[in-house]
């Protein structure tokens, strides 16, 4: 299997579980509260991943027509539990779209944006969005658990 199957089988997983996370909550209410400690809803970190995936791998690296929100993945509330769902379809499906269209060679071209102030590979800033999908999936499962005790 090539690095880019594998990054394509590992974001669509990824993806779907993070639809199955949404679809698990027991009533949209839940995915936007915020108590305690806990300052981001199961909502709002959906929107976060979705906007960052779309932004990240659609715009910069498939060239799509996607335009960034950040302040809104944090600050958007109410959103319908079938506006997040959608946007997670749309993600794996860009996100698919974009990784089909690049080869093993491009994934070892330095990536179009200094994200972290440094050069750095495609193949690594790949690698780095998976993981920070998977963080914040694991976020919204504790978030899920923690307003459905």
């Amino acid at each position: 299997m090539t690095t880019i199957e594998s990054l394509k089988k590992l974001f669509a997983r990824d993806l779907d579980v993070l639809a199955k996370e949404i679809e698990s909550y027991n009533s949209e209410e839940l995915l936007w509260v915020i108590k305690g400690d806990v300052k981001n809803s199961g909502g709002n970190l959906c929107l976060h991943l979705c906007g960052n995936l779309q932004h990240f791998v659609g715009t910069i690296l498939g060239k799509t027509d996607y335009v960034r929100n950040r302040d809104a993945e944090f600050n958007d509330k109410d959103v319908p539990r079938t506006k997040l769902l959608a946007e997670i379809k749309a993600t794996k499906a860009g996100v698919a779209k974009t990784l089909e269209g690049l080869t093993e060679e491009d994934l070892k071209k330095e990536y179009p944006v200094q994200v972290f102030g440094e050069p750095m590979t495609t193949e690594y800033f790949l690698i780095h969005l998976l993981a920070h999908l998977t963080y914040h999936r694991g976020q919204i499962n504790y978030h899920r658990r923690l307003m459905t005790d």
